[in-house]
């Protein structure tokens, strides 16, 4: 187990400096090896900032290419997962989590993905991609939702750089674990008020 660990370690660091000599399409390939197999904590973050210093008027260029490749990553874990994922979250899991987490996911759909998509590591993302395959959440719903919280996070980044060039990058290491929570709980605040709105709304 540890010499396959040092080896994921390994191939993560080839693939982060051949990613960093493609520029947009590196930023593309990173994002959906950490949305999927790989893991790159807030690599991606930085080089889109570093990115878009260098180019500021291609920052909605960045922002897309890296949305992009950070939802063709999670569609294919969430893939997988409806596939047969449950067997393997509930070896994994204890089974109380995973049926709280199902029930979550049937109950709010799209906002129950779109929330964590928001948020940075250490959020245990990958969790939320294989419960919404497992609940059988549909695949446009998914598509559109991690679209939403993956637009947002990186569109962000990159306008943020935009406007305010190195300075961003300071800024989103020291603080974009606490904007992205409070990103989070505004969308779902707002998310569960629409979904009680239209429980509750005369017929």
């Amino acid at each position: 187990m540890h010499s396959l660990v040092e080896f994921l370690k390994h191939v993560a660091g080839v693939v982060q400096q051949f990613a960093e000599r493609l520029g947009g399409p590196g930023l593309a390939l990173l994002a959906f090896l950490d949305s999927s197999f790989l893991s790159f904590p807030e690599v991606t973050d930085v080089l889109i900032v570093l990115l878009v210093v260098q180019h500021p008027a291609a920052w909605a260029y960045y922002a897309l290419l890296t949305t992009s490749g950070s939802v063709a990553g999670c569609y294919i874990l969430y893939a997988m997962a409806r596939k047969g994922g449950e067997a393997f979250l509930r070896r994994r899991f204890h089974e109380r989590h995973v049926d709280r987490g199902l029930a979550l996911f049937q109950r709010y759909g799209l906002l129950a993905v779109v929330v964590p998509s928001i948020l940075p590591p250490p959020t245990p993302f990958k969790i939320f991609i294989l419960l919404a395959g497992v609940a059988d959440v549909r695949p446009r719903t998914f598509i559109a939702a991690v679209t939403i919280g993956r637009g947002l996070r990186y569109g962000g980044e990159a306008l943020l750089a935009y406007l305010y060039g190195e300075r961003a990058l300071g800024f989103i290491q020291n603080n974009m674990a606490q904007v992205s929570l409070w990103a989070g709980v505004t969308v779902a605040v707002l998310g569960v008020g629409f979904v009680v709105w239209r429980r509750f709304r005369p017929a």
